[in-house]
């Protein structure tokens, strides 16, 4: 005898999955959708963005420096070296873009770490905030040793009534070595913030 006959409805053992029941894991895929992307804000973009931009040419200037202007003015006499060296000062102390730049990658960098802290994007928020401390170290460097050893080159006075040179020496030994650490620190915080845009550009549209 046939135990289901035309008509009857099927029978399922107690406790059995229903035959409508949706396939184990469907609602929780369902509800583990990524969250939307949010909408850009231009204040936002561009601060991360001229931030980078800041601390990309800082970063090229000292490894300028490092590759170039020192070890040619060493391979040059003393007083060639003194004379390029006060010269290449005053020009960067008197050029007004250069100190803009200089001072404004670190504020706008602060600007745009809080800035992503507070739309909730923690992550971009890390990344800028790292850059912005490593690119704080490169200030404090610059204040503390390379800018007092540009002022005693300075009050050096005419190199070519000098006498003692052992300022070169400094030069030579101290400020290649943290101008070096300067251009270390810039790339780290350049590749932070470049990090950073890559996070931004997937959290926002």
């Amino acid at each position: 005898m046939n135990p289901n006959p035309a008509g009857s409805p099927q029978q399922y053992p107690a406790g059995g999955p229903s035959p409508y029941a949706a396939p184990p894991g469907y609602y929780a895929q369902s509800q583990a959708q990524p969250p939307a992307p949010v909408e850009r804000g231009k204040a936002a973009t561009a601060l991360l963005l001229v931030s980078t931009v800041l601390v990309g040419l800082m970063a090229g200037l000292f490894f300028a420096f490092d590759v170039s202007v020192m070890p040619g003015l060493a391979a040059g006499d003393e007083r060639t070296y003194v004379t390029a060296m006060q010269a290449f000062n005053e020009a960067i102390d008197g050029n007004g873009l250069f100190g803009m730049a200089f001072v404004l990658a670190l504020l706008l960098s602060v600007a745009s770490a809080v800035v992503e802290f507070r739309k909730g994007r923690r992550g971009v928020a890390i990344w800028v905030g790292a850059a912005a401390v490593a690119y704080f170290v490169v200030l404090m460097i610059t204040f503390s040793v390379n800018i007092p050893l540009n002022n005693e080159l300075a009050d050096a006075g005419n190199a070519a009534k000098m006498t003692d040179f052992s300022i070169v020496d400094k030069f030579k030994g101290t400020w290649v070595s943290t101008n070096i650490i300067r251009t270390l620190l810039c790339t780290v915080a350049l590749t932070a913030l470049s990090r950073a845009l890559i996070l931004y550009g997937r959290a926002t549209r």
